[in-house]
């Protein structure tokens, strides 16, 4: 602890971007997008207790795409090398590459819901329309891409991964077998309730 009157140098501090969205004081439909724009926070806590209360092995493949995903994104941010748009007030982004809109990727990676989550990001000047599409074709690319590796390769291999002492010590199970996962939990629950 410092004595009173004394304190040390300076640090040199940086924020925590994560979160950090700004949008035009007053605007409304900025204010609602802006918080729309932390969708992908929201959808990787919803994998993560996903994960944690079902224990699947598909939804922990889809979590590991989706990370997979970012990990392309910032790699060709860093191939391509575009700026962000000019104009906006944004002097505490995460990165200083924009292209491809790893939001943009992401949102198309999970969803179609992402048309009004890619609008955002154009109208509150984070990125142009061309960066937001080819995130959006990056994302699908690799969506389709790990589908596709999913399907054929991982889940062949799923009744063996969750025999697996590590799987059967945190429960991790594969239902790919079981045509109806929701009238096989709904049975099996109400019949070891009884």
């Amino acid at each position: 602890m410092a004595a009173d009157g004394q304190c040390s140098l300076p640090a040199s501090w940086r924020p925590v971007t994560l979160t950090h969205v700004e949008y035009p004081a007053g605007d409304l439909s900025g204010h609602l997008l802006a918080y729309l724009s932390l969708s992908p926070i929201f959808v990787i806590v919803g994998f993560v207790t996903l994960i944690i209360f079902k224990r699947e092995l598909h939804t922990i493949s889809f979590l590991g795409g989706l990370a997979l995903n970012e990990g392309v994104n910032w790699l060709i941010k860093h191939v391509i090398q575009e700026p962000r748009p000019c104009g906006g007030p944004h002097t505490a982004v995460g990165t200083k590459y924009g292209m491809p809109s790893s939001h943009s990727q992401f949102m198309w990676f999970f969803s179609i819901y992402s048309f009004l989550f890619l609008y955002l990001r154009v109208y509150l000047l984070y990125h142009t329309w061309s960066q937001v599409l080819y995130g959006g074709i990056a994302g699908g690319l690799m969506a389709i891409a790990w589908f596709v590796f999913t399907q054929e390769v991982l889940t062949p291999l799923f009744p063996r991964i969750a025999a697996w002492p590590i799987s059967e010590f945190f429960l991790i199970r594969d239902t790919s077998l079981i045509p109806n996962v929701l009238w096989f939990e709904y049975t099996v629950t109400r019949a070891e309730a009884r």
